[in-house]
């Protein structure tokens, strides 16, 4: 059948717009300002005040904390677990625990989630809050959910209508615009063995975050030094991911100190084993998740109150390795889990495509876009890999930091921790690097032992 051009057109413009998804209304964006936090959280209590109305977060230090200091104090120290969940009394609370979370107490007896009181401690700098306000009302998703335009320097979707929307402000999140950190991955096998995976330096940006421009293409930019293991050292590796990525990819480059050169990378995304974890995870596994969306349908399931990881000073910040990582699991002792509303977004793998996991759920934090939990389904459809991240808030610049998550594997009975910073120095926030500094040359440079 042939179209007069003039009708062709118009066909080319509907499903241009079925493919975009267009910004929230001006009365919409109001909600912001009155019932919903600046980001789009919820700010009442909820029925029973186990989670408290949102009153702004926490700015302030507490005591023993030094300015520029990397290792920052627990300022909830003195709280005392309201309850326990384990395999005995998880049927009351199963309503509340991701299907991973039912997993591990049913598989581990001695596994247990110590519930402590609800703080709603994520707190941002009032530019972001006063551009994710502009953002509610001209930021669009195109190319099917996979790019974003329309935003910058503010949540894109603070009041989001698709998965993909939600994706999108975790993809983006805010944990400073640009911060470094001296790190271990860990991983622990079946026997309780712990080993070193990888350990170096990372330094991460997020152009989106920076206020003084106007706009980027780049969203995120990361660079890893390893120092360790020594079959390791010298090694590095760099991440740019553009706003685009519905058209365009993920650009990467590594550096292999036997080789003497810097190698472009096109494969380090979605379920490519992950280097820096030994292959424990995938690369889209980074962050719970990491990278483009093409591979996956999202739904936007709502919102539930959860049991997560949630204000984990002591197992971010005060942990030593080995109290912290215990044969099976994460020592409870060390591991705060709170009662907060989330998001829930169901992936699933689109016809065509291929990937190890063939369905994911992801609980994202109403107060700050990070995905704090997930599960991942393998080809049969069963329960494979449980993802958690540890929410530690930052007070000295306001912004949470879910930088050190771990998965574990059900089937394999091991597990991974990614970003261990206790024993290492910490995270601090630092000043965006010279565009020169993010180049294949610049790799080189930084890798050679």
């Amino acid at each position: 059948m042939r179209f007069p051009l003039r009708t062709l057109a118009a066909l080319l413009a509907a499903a241009g717009t079925i493919a975009a998804h267009a910004a929230v209304s001006a009365d919409e964006a109001k909600a912001l300002t009155s019932t919903l936090t600046a980001v789009g959280g919820e700010k009442a209590a909820n029925k029973d005040g186990t989670i408290p109305a949102y009153t702004g977060g926490n700015t302030t230090a507490p005591a023993g904390f030094k300015a520029g200091d990397g290792i920052r104090p627990d300022p909830f120290a003195g709280d005392k677990p309201r309850f326990s969940v384990d395999a005995k009394n998880m049927g009351q609370y199963a309503g509340s625990l991701t299907e991973g979370t039912k997993a591990l107490l049913q598989k581990y007896p001695d596994f247990r989630v110590d519930v402590y009181p609800t703080h709603r401690s994520v707190a941002f700098p009032k530019y972001v809050t006063d551009n994710t306000l502009k953002n509610a009302t001209r930021a669009k998703t195109v190319n099917e959910g996979r790019s974003m335009e329309g935003a910058h320097a503010g949540f894109p979707f603070p009041i989001p209508k698709t998965g993909n929307e939600a994706m999108w402000n975790h993809l983006v999140r805010f944990n400073g615009p640009a911060y470094e950190a001296k790190y271990r991955n860990l991983n622990v096998d079946a026997n309780g063995r712990v080993a070193l995976a990888t350990e170096g330096m990372s330094v991460q940006e997020y152009p989106f975050w920076d206020a003084s421009k106007t706009e980027t293409d780049t969203y995120w930019k990361l660079k890893l030094t390893y120092t360790g293991p020594a079959r390791r050292a010298g090694e590095a590796l760099l991440l740019q991911d553009p706003l685009d990525l519905g058209t365009k990819d993920r650009r990467a480059w590594s550096y292999l100190p036997g080789q003497r050169r810097v190698k472009v990378a096109p494969d380090l995304s979605h379920d490519t084993p992950n280097p820096g974890t030994a292959g424990a995870t995938t690369f889209d596994d980074t962050f719970i998740f990491n990278g483009s969306m093409e591979r996956y349908d999202f739904k936007l399931v709502g919102k539930k109150e959860m049991l997560v990881p949630y204000n984990a000073y002591k197992a971010v910040y005060g942990a030593k390795q080995d109290d912290l990582l215990k044969p099976n699991f994460l020592n409870p002792d060390m591991v705060r889990w709170e009662l907060h509303r989330v998001w829930v977004v169901e992936a699933t793998l689109k016809e065509g495509k291929r990937h190890v996991y063939s369905k994911r759920t992801f609980y994202l934090d109403e107060d700050s876009w990070s995905a704090l939990a997930s599960d991942e389904y393998d080809a049969r459809g069963q329960l494979w890999r449980a993802g958690f991240a540890y929410m530690a808030p930052t007070y000295d610049l306001p912004a949470p930091y879910t930088d050190m998550f771990g998965h574990y594997d059900l089937v394999g009975r091991v597990y991974s921790l990614t970003g261990f910073i206790a024993e290492t120095g910490g995270m601090r926030q630092t000043k965006a690097l010279p565009e020169r500094e993010w180049t294949a040359d610049a790799l080189a440079g930084a890798g050679i032992r």
